[in-house]
């Protein structure tokens, strides 16, 4: 295996390839070539300082260190839209070609079979395939989606060049087996993949979901010693309304004790003189004469029972 050299590393894929039949592929894999080669042709890169792999439904070039990022940036954002409209302008439906575009920098290898081996370009490829990229080109009018690499918008794109507007980046992080990646999507980001696959994470989950974090409003669950009184707090009175913890409703507990020494059969409000108030949604099952309600079952009051059909 070669030592890892400093590359640029270019990718493009066709969007949907596999849906056509294998003439319109064969058409399709010209066209990429074509656009792919008069577009590096018209940032200064000749074949000398470019290396190519197919791969298919895409086309992957390692190009030399020593050429100009900036003027392939360019290329690609203008260039490409220009050829993509001028083919499909003239090609049937079936035939129309729409790119998926991956920029990125880092160190590649060569090995004795002429492969291609290094992490940075395993991340090039992930990011070629990451959701938010395919559904930027879904959901766009144009037939180009660019994505660029973190360490590339921090190292080109972020100073402004003219021609490649550092505004027009979006940031994104990418989910991968193996942790996510930072990059920049150009043009706006797609709403629904915004949420799941980059910026605040949770931001759309839906009140009480099934995220690691509450619902907006919701309580976190608090540790049981937390809620335990403190040594010099007072004793609660013998006679005050039991309220269920917070977090809870009273049926996912044991009911208290009852007034003649045994399980009540549900919840149980005691009370001794002055008048009873309900709120907070306390009061479970079928109770009647709370907040306008109905109450059936039975009611426990002053130490009395009072059945239904009492």
């Amino acid at each position: 295996m070669s030592d890892p050299v400093s590359r640029t590393i270019l990718l493009l894929d066709i969007e949907r390839y596999s849906d056509r039949d294998d003439v319109e592929q064969a058409y399709l894999r010209r066209m990429l070539y074509d656009i792919t080669d008069r577009t590096l042709e018209s940032a200064g890169i000749d074949e000398t300082r470019r290396l190519r792999a197919d791969r298919g439904d895409s086309v992957m070039e390692l190009i030399d260190a020593s050429a100009p990022v900036t003027a392939l940036l360019r290329a690609l954002l203008t260039e490409v839209p220009i050829r993509l409209k001028a083919v499909n302008r003239m090609a049937s439906r079936s035939a129309q070609i729409r790119l998926r575009g991956v920029v990125a920098t880092g160190y590649v290898a060569v090995d004795q079979h002429d492969g291609w081996v290094g992490s940075d370009l395993n991340h090039a490829c992930r990011l070629l395939d990451a959701d938010v990229l395919l559904a930027a080109l879904r959901e766009r009018a144009a037939d180009f989606a660019l994505c660029v690499s973190d360490a590339l918008y921090a190292g080109v794109v972020r100073h402004d060049h003219p021609g490649i507007p550092a505004d027009d980046f979006h940031q994104v992080t990418v989910a991968s087996k193996n942790g996510p990646l930072g990059a920049w999507l150009h043009g706006p980001v797609p709403e629904g993949v915004a949420d799941e696959n980059h910026g605040d994470a949770g931001k759309g989950e839906a009140q009480g979901g099934s995220g690691d974090r509450p619902a907006p409003g919701a309580s976190a669950p608090q540790d049981p010693a937390s809620q335990a009184p403190a040594a010099d707090a007072p004793a609660p009175d013998a006679h005050e309304e039991r309220v269920p913890p917070q977090g809870g409703s009273p049926e996912s507990r044991p009911a208290p004790d009852g007034t003649r020494g045994a399980p009540a059969p549900g919840v149980v409000f005691n009370f001794n003189g002055g008048s009873p108030s309900f709120g907070g949604s306390l009061v479970g099952h079928d109770q009647h004469g709370v907040s306008g309600g109905q109450v059936t079952g039975d009611v426990h009051l002053g130490g009395q029972e009072r059945g239904d059909g009492a």
